[in-house]
């Protein structure tokens, strides 16, 4: 019998496929149904600190104050009344899914300053949430904002949110830090019990002939496995913290790649929106089938037996196989 059970933010998972946040958790119907494919986990979708502002009536102190503290103006936020459900909605949400499945629930709180609205994570931990996932988006685009300052900031913000929960905390992170691992560090020793690498920046498009900047959704692809991947190698055994990869796990193949990376889960959300939740089930069969034709009795134990530690040839995560990567290009041409 092949155990597929992983631990993750010392939760127990049936499987290290969980869903990650997307619109397929706003429904509880629709939870029910990545339950009964049989997903390991589901992050809710993200509660922005937006919402929350704009919920207490202060919204409009920060437009007022026009851009300077904040990266990208708060007037291109979609309006609040439309855009999925106040912060009252989403602790209900979390409510009503903890009634309705049996699998664990991770809430997503989404913001950058430290503040008030933090005390969400405390609101989230009573409302029933199983672990809470800190996704952190920021673009700095200030000239004069140093990269030392910002990490302080986020190092802050997760010590910040540490101090009002008990349950595990997860800080998603974005590729886009000059020294990674010493900061991944610093977010471990602020609070976090786990990383998700990493966080997919959706990028605007702009429209030649309306001369508009157009907000266009575009799904992941396999091709995107390999930055989270390479990370995952690097960090897997340095860190007392759960790893997750996410972008780009579409795949029996792209799971199975991410466990021996170090990734205790595979977090998948454009699989699902563009070929259903069923997809869950097909993988899962997948993956046992693998297993057992390479003798595999369980996911633990091909956990992190691709990792930079345990490779034959470190060296080929870092730069030294920048220059084996255009040689062999060389030959083929």
């Amino acid at each position: 019998m092949i155990d597929l059970s992983t631990q993750y933010l010392g939760l127990k998972l049936k499987n290290p496929l969980v869903a990650s946040a997307s619109p397929l958790s706003k429904k509880v119907d629709t939870v029910k149904k990545l339950e009964d494919a049989g997903i390991g986990a589901v992050v809710m979708y993200s509660l922005f600190e937006e919402q929350i502002i704009h919920e207490s009536h202060a919204l409009d102190y920060f437009l007022s104050h026009g851009t300077e503290s904040f990266s990208e103006a708060l007037t291109y936020f979609p309006d609040m009344e439309h855009y999925n459900v106040g912060p009252d909605g989403y602790l209900d949400m979390i409510r009503k899914l903890k009634e309705s499945v049996q699998v664990p629930v991770i809430a997503s709180l989404n913001g950058i300053s430290t503040g008030g609205w933090v005390d969400y994570a405390c609101k989230m931990e009573q409302a029933g949430a199983d672990a809470l996932e800190l996704n952190i988006y920021f673009l700095p685009t200030d000239l004069e904002l140093e990269g030392i300052a910002l990490e302080d900031a986020y190092v802050e913000l997760v010590r910040s949110v540490r101090a009002q929960v008990k349950i595990p905390l997860a800080v998603k992170l974005s590729p886009y830090f000059t020294a990674l691992p010493n900061f991944a560090r610093k977010l471990v020793g602020a609070g976090a019990n786990g990383l998700v690498l990493f966080n997919r920046f959706y990028q605007p498009d702009l429209d030649i002939e309306t001369l508009e900047v157009v907000p266009d959704l575009v799904l992941s692809t396999s091709d995107e496995l390999r930055l989270p991947l390479r990370w995952t190698a690097i960090l897997y055994g340095r860190l007392q913290a759960d790893l997750a990869l996410t972008t780009g796990v579409h795949s029996v193949e792209d799971v199975v790649k991410a466990t021996m990376a170090g990734a205790r889960v595979s977090m998948m959300a454009s699989e699902l929106l563009s070929r259903g939740i069923g997809r869950v089930s097909e993988i899962l069969a997948d993956l046992e089938k693998w297993l057992e034709t390479y003798e595999y009795h369980s996911i633990q134990q091909m956990l992190g037996s691709m990792s930079q530690q345990a490779v034959a040839d470190p060296a080929a995560f870092e730069r030294a196989n920048y220059m084996k990567v255009l040689q062999s290009f060389d030959r083929r041409l």
